[in-house]
């Protein structure tokens, strides 16, 4: 343990403290320093971070730990928010050892931003430095990459004039007030450009105040998702509208921002950052990237984290019944909800499905806990409903506008399902209304009565009794009836064999046009029936019809071998244009999804390397 250390001054790295020991402590060789706080001579001076961390809480023990070094005195919760729980363990332990791979974990080997190189202060934090301790010292907050500014002055950060490159891997540089510009005169740039990087920087130092451990990755993506679902830039299927996204969010910053600070989106990048930072990928990020993303969602860090994770437009399950005939009204019963897309304002449309079969639907998304409570529109009412319905009916006690209170619906629905069977299997006989019952009695006592009458006649002499039964149990009723003798029908005779002479003929004429259509459309069983007129016997007669059969086997395309054709002919267009052939542009115009088109992509390749070849050798033997 060392008999003295420095302590660090609040938001100063780690780096500058040890930089304040060494010169407080009369040493002139810096590996007298690093022996003595790492008690290593070899360890190699980090300004952001460090390594060596496990010696480091050792010597400073009691007063400093692990913990407290690395979110008070590194920029690493900086990153900490948007890194995954794995990554953060595996950096905790590069941190307590030799450090060799937490640069490239942190992403700020392969993925810096605005790389810092030297030490930056602000004129008016140093000042009062002076004033306060007596010394200037670094503040971790101006050295994030991507932060230019003061988060405290709205000033733009200064370079501390010692270059890195020319000074020893082992020094600790140490902020001296006779080389440092402390006059707050500003450059000129555009005040948009201010306003942003000013509101950056808050949001930066904000973040260098939340605890390590309380958000990664996973959790600030659903963050993000639920404000984008706000925004409506979330499909129905869950899916981000990423052409909408790429537009609002440039739109939302001036023009030469986001080329200036490095952040500049390739739309037609499958893997451009704004799309990686809105899905489940493993890339990482840069953290001012996040910044631009909640300046985008106009958040600061308070607002954001207190956001809802997104849990899709009707929230998680279980969701209530709302049929108010069930003796479970308004309990979570329903497991799953069937999200769909409203065709005309592109919202989401929940169906809820109860297993008493009342079915309902809403548009979403629920932005309140009592939205769930809503119903848009009955899909199904369900037997329970129902004979709860013709139960109450039958009381002679509630009139129709009543009974439609008590239920949940308008007038006129209630008038049709009184009008309507009744599906009673499975019940109780106290659950049957009385005048089912009465009506069920008196009909079968007639067929005993009269065992030879035919349906006509019951009907005749039962006219009140068959036609309730009828509306309200047809299935009982026909089940009690007579047989009906079927009429014995003479069917022409199709001479099959000519028909498939036919058929074939026409569908091989009719191939040849849809081939030769300027706007391809696939080749189905369905759409060469439909545009004859004979699909009823190629769904249900193909097996007689062997020669259209043969042909259509041959000719139908699965959605695939129609991509490829597509594409194919895209292709072809180009090059008798003379434009370059690039892929990216075949998939744009052919419409096809990403995941389809590369498992067509080696097709295509081997497609156009076979006409180049083609071409070459009509160039050289022309």
């Amino acid at each position: 343990m060392l008999p003295f250390f420095t302590n660090p001054y609040p938001d100063e790295l780690v780096y500058s403290a040890i930089a304040r020991y060494h010169f407080y402590s009369g040493n002139i060789d810096y590996k007298d320093t690093l022996e003595e706080v790492f008690q290593s001579r070899s360890v190699i001076p980090s300004v952001e971070i460090g390594s060596h961390f496990s010696v480091l809480a050792q010597q400073l023990a009691p007063n400093y730990s692990l913990e407290s070094l690395l979110s008070k005195h590194t920029i690493y919760p900086y990153y900490a928010p948007f890194l995954s729980t794995n990554h953060k363990k595996e950096i905790l332990e590069d941190v307590l050892g030799d450090g060799k791979g937490l640069y490239t974990r942190l992403g700020m080997v392969a993925g810096s931003v605005c790389k810092k190189d030297g030490l930056y202060y602000c004129p008016e934090c140093a000042t009062n430095d002076i004033k306060q301790y007596g010394e200037p010292y670094i503040h971790r907050e101006h050295q994030l990459q991507g932060i230019v500014y003061c988060a405290h002055h709205e000033l733009k950060l200064k370079k501390y004039p010692i270059d890195f490159s020319k000074s020893s891997r082992i020094e600790y540089i140490r902020f001296d007030i006779k080389l440092m510009n402390l006059s707050t005169v500003q450059e000129v740039e555009p005040k948009e450009f201010i306003t942003i990087q000013d509101a950056l920087a808050r949001l930066s130092y904000q973040m260098l105040q939340l605890p390590l451990h309380h958000y990664c990755r996973e959790s600030i993506n659903l963050k993000y998702r639920a404000l984008l679902r706000e925004r409506n830039l979330i499909t129905a299927s869950n899916r981000i509208r990423q052409h909408e996204l790429c537009n609002a969010f440039q739109s939302k910053f001036p023009k030469g921002f986001l080329e200036k600070y490095e952040s500049a989106i390739v739309e037609n990048d499958e893997f451009n950052w704004l799309k990686v930072i809105t899905r489940k990928l493993k890339r990482h990020v840069h953290p001012f990237r996040h910044l631009l993303m909640l300046y985008f969602l106009e958040q600061d860090l308070e607002s954001f984290l207190q956001i809802e994770a997104d849990t899709g437009p009707f929230g998680n399950g279980p969701w209530p019944c709302l049929n108010k005939a069930a003796s479970h009204y308004k309990e979570f019963m329903i497991q799953e909800v069937n999200v769909t897309r409203d065709f005309k304002s592109k919202s989401p449309i929940g169906t809820f499905e109860c297993s008493c079969g009342f079915g309902y639907a809403r548009k979403g998304p629920d932005r309140l806990p009592e939205d769930m409570y809503h119903i848009g529109h009955i899909k199904a009412f369900g037997d329970v409903w129902k004979v709860k319905l013709h139960q109450l009916a039958n009381e002679d006690t509630y009139s129709t506008r009543t009974l439609a209170q008590m239920l949940g619906v308008d007038s006129k629905t209630v008038k049709k399902y009184l009008s309507s069977q009744i599906k009673v299997e499975g019940l109780s006989e106290n659950a049957i209304p009385s005048k089912l019952l009465i009506y069920r009695k008196q009909l079968l006592k007639g067929r005993r009565q009269y065992p030879s009458y035919s349906r006509t006649k019951i009907r005749k002499c039962f006219p009140k009794e068959y036609m309730y039964l009828y509306r309200h149990d047809k299935d009982w009723l026909f089940g009690q009836l007579p047989i009906i003798q079927e009429k014995k029908s003479n069917q022409a005779i199709v001479d099959w064999a000519s028909r498939d002479r036919e058929y074939r003929s026409k569908v091989e004429m009719l191939y040849k046009e849809l081939i030769g259509l300027d706007k391809p459309v696939r080749i189905t069983i369905s759409i060469i029936g439909k545009r004859l007129g004979i699909l009823s016997n190629l769904e249900k007669h193909l097996d007689k019809l062997p020669k259209t059969k043969k042909l259509l086997s041959e000719i139908v395309e699965s959605t695939q071998q129609f991509q490829i054709r597509r594409c194919s002919k895209i292709i072809d267009q180009m090059l008798i244009r003379q434009e370059p052939v690039v892929l990216w542009k075949v998939q744009r115009i052919g419409g096809v999804k990403s995941h389809h088109f590369h498992q067509i992509r080696q097709y295509l390749e081997e497609y156009l390397r076979i006409k180049r070849e083609v071409e070459d050798y009509e160039q050289t033997t022309g």
